[in-house]
């Protein structure tokens, strides 16, 4: 009898001397992102092109010193990110733009993992392009494309972040924002002059 009160009373100081609370570190992790839901908006005002936009997004002028007439930038505020859009007219002059764009595109390669491209055709609204994906920790632009209609028209842009990139922790942003800009170019269409 004895020696089973001992035997409990060692189990239960056991138990105790195990019920400590021991300290083990979490893994780091990153704030929780609530995105809205998807609705647009018809940007639709003098330019020579029109598309649409989300709501939660705004457009102004670029006001950088080598802006031109009909350049923007789509800012999603609540993400610190910009859309930089670029228009230029054509005058037999389309190589080269096309050139520029390639060239843009490839500033990102020491920094990129991968750097995709596919084609964009819309005959019926004569709207031609490639989009090209940036993917890598680092890479400044993840997401970049071209649109024309080969004979007057070409439009340039570009998403960037305004933080340091680190894009594995904004890729949820980055996916997220990738279809806003996808919708853009599906709905973009030229105005007849």
């Amino acid at each position: 009898m004895r020696i089973t009160r001992f035997f409990f009373l060692a189990v239960i100081l056991v138990v105790l001397a195990s019920c400590q609370n021991s300290y083990v570190p979490k893994p780091r992790g990153y704030y929780r992102i609530d995105f809205p839901g998807k609705e647009y908006r018809l940007f639709d005002t003098t330019f020579p092109y029109t598309f649409e936009y989300p709501v939660y997004a705004k457009i102004v002028r670029d006001s950088s010193r080598m802006a031109e007439p009909y350049w923007i930038n789509i800012v999603y505020y609540p993400y610190n990110a910009q859309l930089h859009i670029s228009y230029k007219t054509i005058d037999k002059n389309l190589a080269t733009y096309l050139n520029d764009s390639h060239t843009l595109v490839n500033k990102h390669i020491p920094k990129a993992n991968a750097i995709t491209q596919r084609e964009y055709v819309d005959t019926v609204e004569n709207v031609f392009g490639l989009v090209y994906e940036i993917t890598g920790s680092d890479a400044a632009s993840t997401y970049q494309f071209y649109l024309t209609d080969s004979t007057k028209n070409f439009v340039r842009g570009a998403l960037y972040f305004d933080l340091v990139p680190n894009n594995d922790s904004l890729a949820p942003v980055i996916d997220f924002l990738k279809k806003d800009v996808e919708h853009m170019i599906t709905t973009f269409r030229w105005k007849k002059r």
